[in-house]
């Protein structure tokens, strides 16, 4: 594996002038039915008590990064924990893609989510999403990185190598899995995607990376986290892939909650992610492979800057409707 890199040319080149313009534009990316009167980026509380939400059942979702089924056991300790904090009932909602889980959110089906890296500017800025918590690891450092990997004999050595070979994405709204890797081949190697070589949308990290192992595809862009996941459970083995390019650190997983949560369910849900014991748990055993250990507060204002620069370094822009 190689040693990891400097900050790519891409951020260093835009991360003076975009993000200026970030702090100043990112509050007019919020849908029209939105407020932010504090100005910290994400929808304010409705101040019409009628409009909070407080339902009998709180429906939870982690981002579909992997394979549900599995992650439904992993979750389940911790969604009693939040029942015992709440009072309420809490459901595991399975959901297949980013856009399922982020049209539940917008639609009121869903309460408290973990959205991934790249989904959480959409999730904020049309969905109501209140991120507040991140898993890290004991000293509190936190964040994975983007590889781009290929397997043995593949005959690609160098970034460069990638022209006429194909490569996998993950899904549009992912960091790691399309935002990151498809600027950064531009910027700082030339390589257009679609252009100079062939891509596809595997749907999910673990998809991606059992599609190179498998040599259905020459090459991806994954999360190192969830490779380190896989390769902890024994899916795939370190020796199955060889890893291209190691980007900079970025966030993880955001955690939080629908803005129009009633104030005090809110609170007390944010209790059940801090006052969560991992010793033991499920929750530990799984994530403890990708170097975490406990929920740490965050802001989306802060956290997420570095990924609002890349979302401007990409033109993207929030069509809501």
């Amino acid at each position: 594996m190689q040693p990891k890199r400097s900050t790519p040319l891409l951020l260093r080149a835009t991360i003076a002038g975009v993000l200026a313009a970030t702090a100043l534009q990112a509050s007019a990316h919020l849908a029209p039915r939105f407020t932010d009167v504090n100005g910290d980026l994400v929808a304010d509380a409705p101040t019409d008590e009628s409009q909070w939400v407080d339902p009998d059942t709180l429906v939870f979702a982690y981002t579909p990064v992997e394979d549900p089924a599995v992650y439904a056991e992993v979750w389940a300790g911790f969604l009693e924990h939040m029942e015992e904090t709440t009072g309420k009932r809490v459901q595991f909602f399975p959901v297949q893609s980013n856009a399922a889980q982020l049209e539940a959110m917008r639609a009121g089906r869903l309460h408290v989510a973990g959205f991934n890296t790249g989904s959480n500017p959409m999730a904020v800025n049309c969905s109501g999403f209140v991120p507040f918590a991140m898993m890290a690891a004991e000293d509190g450092s936190f964040g994975y990185e983007m590889e781009i990997i290929t397997y043995p004999g593949s005959g690609i050595e160098t970034m460069e190598d990638l022209a006429g070979r194909s490569m996998a994405f993950t899904s549009p709204t992912s960091n790691s899995g399309f935002k990151a890797p498809s600027a950064l081949l531009t910027s700082e190697f030339g390589l257009v995607p679609d252009e100079d070589f062939a891509t596809d949308f595997s749907g999910s990290h673990d998809n991606s990376i059992l599609g190179v192992v498998n040599r259905d595809y020459d090459a991806a862009a994954i999360a190192n986290s969830v490779a380190h996941r896989m390769v902890s459970r024994g899916v795939v083995n370190e020796g199955d892939y060889e890893v291209l390019y190691t980007s900079q650190t970025f966030p993880t997983t955001g955690y939080g909650h629908v803005y129009n949560l009633h104030p005090e369910l809110a609170e007390q849900v944010k209790e059940a992610f801090f006052s969560f014991d991992w010793e033991g748990s499920a929750l530990q055993a799984e994530f403890a492979n990708s170097g975490e250990a406990q929920f740490i507060p965050i802001t989306y204002q802060e956290h997420w800057e570095v990924i609002r620069t890349i979302d401007e370094a990409n033109g993207v822009t929030y069509d809501c409707d």
